[in-house]
């Protein structure tokens, strides 16, 4: 019976702590986004995946560029900040998750958070994600090595997001839209 009982406690707690991915709001006047956590099953779901999906398969990475950081690419964990309900965003996030299959970057390196557009909460997620990180525009990227963040992308690339991307791997003056 202990057994069964601790089973059950650690059940709860693991329920309790886990993330909810894929959290849809819905406005009084029919609008809906994602916030929160997202993954790329929310991308792909309806309606996002209107958007996402037909932008990620009609964009080509430049192939030359993802092998010169492929390598480098995969010692990074990467916070991608983006509000479905953004332009940029949707222009952007699907050839940035593009670029990382193409680098075969682990995924599991990588954290997709949404943000709200209501007034009241605007560029935030319930459950603080972007809480010290300045995020200002969506999208942001944020490229962290050893748990320290090394450089971002942010609304757009300078150049091209490969060739931004490889700024940053190699240490370039990369300087960001924005810097803070």
């Amino acid at each position: 019976m202990k057994h069964l009982l601790f089973a059950f406690l650690m059940l709860c707690i693991t329920c309790a702590s886990a993330q909810e991915f894929n959290k849809e709001i819905k406005t009084e006047n029919g609008q809906q986004f994602l916030v929160g956590q997202i993954n790329l099953e929310g991308l792909q779901s309806q309606p996002y995946g209107n958007w996402f999906q037909n932008r990620y398969e009609n964009f080509s990475p430049d192939e030359t560029m993802v092998a010169l950081f492929k390598e480098k690419l995969a010692e990074y964990d990467i916070k991608l900040f983006l509000g479905t309900w953004c332009g940029d965003s949707k222009r952007e996030s699907p050839k940035f998750i593009k670029i990382l299959t193409a680098a075969d970057f682990p995924m599991d390196q990588l954290e997709i958070v949404a943000l709200d557009y209501r007034k009241d909460h605007y560029k935030t997620s319930p459950t603080g994600e972007e809480k010290g990180l300045n995020i200002i525009k969506v999208p942001t990227i944020i490229f962290f090595k050893d748990g320290k963040e090394v450089n971002r992308i942010v609304e757009s690339p300078l150049e091209t997001l490969e060739e931004d991307i490889a700024q940053i791997m190699f240490k370039k003056n990369y300087v960001p839209n924005y810097a803070y």
